[in-house]
């Protein structure tokens, strides 16, 4: 049964919250989207004024609010500030294929966070969403997340099954099959 998106679900892990994104993430989101090391992969522009997070925040909340996609604020347990984002988005219009997605602060990468969230993330999308297939789209040459990619078991569609090349551009298409 697929979750309800009028009651945004909160996830915790070991280390972990995932939570909705609000108001209060505007300076750290700021931070996160003009980091020059997270944008290299996302071909985004460089910098992002408190102003554009809070018009991204108004955005992104406009297509969870909709039903469109989830967007989680990834914050320590012991800390509620924003260090990273995650979440599903190019939700299938029959709702059982979406795309992943995720950034984390340079900081914090390399310490298991992003694969503790990704893992929860996935069993929340196959278990409470129903999700089929899962699909992340990183560039070739950000080994770090074709790596993590990999690590939690997505394998690479050679054969554009799942996404189209027109559709990938530049990027390879990993795809976790249910």
């Amino acid at each position: 049964m697929a979750a309800d998106i009028n009651n945004f679900p909160t996830l915790f892990t070991e280390r972990l919250v995932l939570r909705k994104l609000n108001a209060s993430d505007v300076g750290q989101l700021a931070k996160l989207r003009s980091d020059e090391n997270v944008n290299q992969y996302l071909g985004r522009p460089s910098t992002c004024t408190n102003e554009d997070a809070e018009a991204f925040i108004s955005k992104i909340n406009g297509f969870v609010d909709a039903g469109q996609s989830y967007y989680w604020t990834i914050t320590l347990k012991d800390i509620d500030d924003l260090i990273g984002t995650i979440c599903y988005y190019n939700i299938s219009p029959d709702k059982t294929q979406a795309e992943l997605g995720y950034e984390l602060l340079p900081e914090y990468q390399g310490k298991g966070i992003m694969r503790e969230a990704i893992k929860k993330v996935i069993s929340f999308g196959k278990t409470d969403l129903d999700f089929n297939i899962i699909t992340a789209l990183p560039t070739p040459d950000n080994g770090p997340s074709v790596k993590l990619l990999e690590r939690v078991g997505f394998k690479l569609d050679e054969t554009s099954q799942y996404v189209s090349k027109e559709e990938s551009g530049e990027q390879v298409v990993y795809v976790l099959l249910s």
